[in-house]
């Protein structure tokens, strides 16, 4: 797999935080699952706009039922 090789500029605290959690070889990795997942939500975001344009907002009734539902564990 080829990869691009970026320059970024985080928050001195951020970066701190990233190297202990990440720890140095991993930087890359962590940083790139962070965009991935970033990235999917920002698709999922334009695709539920997408749908409320073209169908219109979930109706109250049906939101209340949703909103009533369970979390899966």
């Amino acid at each position: 797999m080829k990869y691009a090789k970026l320059s970024i500029t985080l928050e001195p605290e951020v970066a701190s935080e990233l190297r202990e959690v990440a720890g140095e070889r991993g930087l890359s990795s962590f940083v790139n699952d962070a965009v991935r997942q970033r990235l999917q939500a920002i698709r999922i975001k334009k695709l539920l706009d997408d749908m409320d344009t073209e169908a219109g907002p979930v109706p109250d009734d049906v939101q209340r039922r949703i909103d009533a539902l369970p979390w899966p564990e």
